[in-house]
């Protein structure tokens, strides 16, 4: 099953994301889901990160609600909303 996730970090939390970057790509390497997709939300001036979107192809929810427990960049709590949505993939223009 595929999931998005979109999630808008808290003012300020640059420093906070960057120390558990390296730690939370090790996460991702071996984490019980495929990460199809993800890379960082910028603001419209492409200089800042706001955030975090990833797209996952994970067995069940459970998974993707376990993920939020074990990675490192969700436990430093950087973020001020999240939404997690199931996802059916119609149209695939990727190359």
């Amino acid at each position: 099953m595929l999931f998005v996730i979109f999630a808008i970090d808290k003012p300020g939390m640059a420093e906070t994301r960057a120390a558990a970057m390296d730690a939370h790509r090790r996460y991702l390497e071996s984490a019980p889901f495929k990460n199809v997709m993800s890379g960082p939300l910028m603001d419209d001036a492409g200089e800042n990160i706001i955030g975090s979107l990833y797209m996952l192809d994970a067995e069940n929810r459970g998974v993707i609600d376990r993920m939020f427990k074990d990675d490192p960049l969700c436990q430093a709590d950087i973020w001020e909303s999240v939404e997690v949505r199931h996802f059916v993939a119609r149209v695939d223009n990727r190359d």
